[in-house]
């Protein structure tokens, strides 16, 4: 199924559309303007695992660890640690000078009431939590976590560069209960966040913190010098991809995110524009279940569904025909990461509508009626999404496709209502390969029901296996114990892994500093004159 299939109108002549009239300062070498993926609705990245908001949190926050390209912890906002009582005692000492945006100083004080509402949220951090046996600031600049027994991925965790980071707060802030959302976003990052001009949907703007100290390390993903090289940057939100290609080729943005892959040829012949594929890894694409109501409570519905998905339809969706920008992939761990397997994926490999119509009336299917959220302002969510529901239309789900903007999506998937009191069944997102490295960093694959990541599923056996996997003593028998996880996960379904793909970015050529990662980091970019 190509991607222009569900475009729903031809792009063919963007580049002579006229360019969106935008707002703000004029532009100039101390402005930077983006498009950003999507709209910024939530400022909280404990409460959302968002990327969009991971985005912005990078900008206003900093962290206690960062971690390097070579997925490395390395001290940030720590000047250093010490480790003691045979890997039990962890004492990190805060660099001098560290103010929040509001001119306060950052305490350690501010370090343990954010570490203790990130391990609340954050799957990896609660292995922390539940091996702990006291977090204490000594002073004002050390803080103390002491552990009842070692665990050697403490530093990796607090250092972790993918879905939910543990950054650091101002502990009046921090002290908020995890499960609900912070308004404020005074951080200790390069950028102060410019509240009084953030218009949802319009503009977010943020502007340079002159009393941010960086590293004097080079910048290395988010380790070392976090530098604030724009005086000024606006997130411009532009849903239509050819008013977005437009404004960037006109010069009216300076930076796309996110461009539409049918796009990329016009934006490579214009000679003031770069493409470049800013993350070498790529992302991967999910189909969610809501596991909590009727009628994909039944993991015989969901097993049943994924016997009709082909991921070359997906793929394709979103990147177009060229194979140099996407590859299947039938696991739930990432291309790329030492725990990727393909065994136990023969279910995905079916690729049938007639054994999917026949297992879902073997397991009960009756009608029901299934909603499923639809991001239309996120082109590749959308390709995704219109893929799955063609297929569902093609089962003959009764369906009930909900096309809102992304933002709404974000905070509808939270509801553990019934569909008839707000819920949802289905919805989309993607994720960066990172984020699906192993049972540590994929958030997406606890089953821990109610505490889970949206979608909520339940399976004790996945559970115990990945309390085994962070107790292994060698990378052989994490590898053994993640292949029984998946086999374990495609009895389960959580979700439906969609393949990868790789979404390049493009810039004007004038715009300097662009981090080459897996995780959208838009410090150090800047414009030269």
């Amino acid at each position: 199924m190509r991607r222009r299939d569900f475009l729903g109108a031809t792009v063919a002549g963007a580049a002579a559309l006229a360019a969106p009239a935008v707002h703000g300062q004029a532009s100039a070498a101390r402005v930077l303007r983006i498009v950003p993926q999507a709209n910024l609705t939530s400022l909280d990245p404990i409460w959302t695992t968002a990327t969009i908001t991971r985005t912005h949190a990078y900008l206003v926050y900093d962290t206690l660890v960062g971690m390097d390209s070579s997925f490395q912890p390395r001290p940030q906002m720590a000047e250093g640690w010490t480790i003691e009582d045979d890997g039990k005692v962890y004492t990190f000492t805060l660099r001098e000078g560290l103010r929040f945006h509001n001119g306060e100083a950052v305490t350690a004080r501010d370090v343990v009431a954010s570490i203790k509402r990130w391990w609340a949220r954050d799957g990896f951090g609660q292995e922390i939590a539940k091996r702990h046996a006291s977090l204490v600031a000594l002073d004002d600049r050390r803080l103390r976590l002491t552990l009842q027994k070692p665990f050697a991925l403490t530093l990796k965790a607090l250092g972790k560069a993918n879905a939910s980071p543990c950054f650091v707060m101002p502990e009046s802030v921090a002290n908020t209960d995890p499960h609900t959302q912070i308004t404020s976003a005074i951080g200790s990052g390069p950028y102060r966040f410019v509240r009084e001009e953030w218009n949802p949907g319009s503009r977010v703007v943020y502007a340079r913190f002159e009393g941010y100290v960086p590293r004097q390390e080079p910048t290395d993903w988010t380790a070392g010098a976090k530098l604030a090289n724009a005086e000024r940057m606006e997130w411009h939100i532009i849903p239509d991809p050819a008013t977005a290609g437009a404004a960037l080729q006109s010069g009216e943005v300076d930076f796309w995110e996110i461009p539409l892959h049918d796009l990329l040829p016009v934006l490579r012949r214009n000679r003031n524009i770069e493409v470049v594929v800013r993350d070498p890894i790529g992302s991967v694409g999910m189909l969610r279940f809501n596991h909590l109501v009727p009628p994909f409570d039944n993991p015989a519905l969901r097993r049943a569904l994924m016997l009709a998905v082909d991921q070359e339809n997906y793929l394709r969706a979103v990147v177009g025909d060229d194979p140099g920008m996407y590859a299947t992939s039938y696991s739930f761990w990432s291309r790329g990461s030492p725990m990727h397997t393909e065994e136990g994926s023969e279910p995905l490999r079916v690729k049938s509508l007639e054994r999917a119509r026949a297992a879902l009336r073997e397991a009960g299917y009756a009608g029901q009626r299934v909603v499923q959220l639809h991001a239309s302002d996120f082109p590749t969510l959308a390709a995704l999404s219109q893929v799955t529901a063609d297929l569902l239309r093609r089962l003959e789900i009764n369906l009930e496709f909900v096309a809102t903007d992304w933002g709404t999506v974000v905070q509808r998937r939270a509801s553990r209502e019934p569909i008839e009191r707000g819920g949802w069944n289905i919805f989309h997102t993607t994720w960066s390969g990172p984020d699906w490295f192993d049972p540590a960093s994929t958030l997406a694959m606890r089953a821990n029901g109610t505490g889970a990541w949206f979608g909520w599923p339940t399976s004790e056996r996945m559970e115990a296996l990945r309390e085994q996997w962070f107790e292994a003593p060698n990378q052989a028998e994490q590898k053994r114990i993640a292949t029984e996880i998946q086999r374990e996960a495609f009895r389960v379904v959580p979700h439906i892994p969609l393949g990868h793909f790789l979404s390049p970015s493009a810039h004007r050529r004038n715009v300097t500093g662009v981090i080459k990662s897996p995780i959208v980091l838009f410090y150090n970019m800047g414009k030269s004159a």
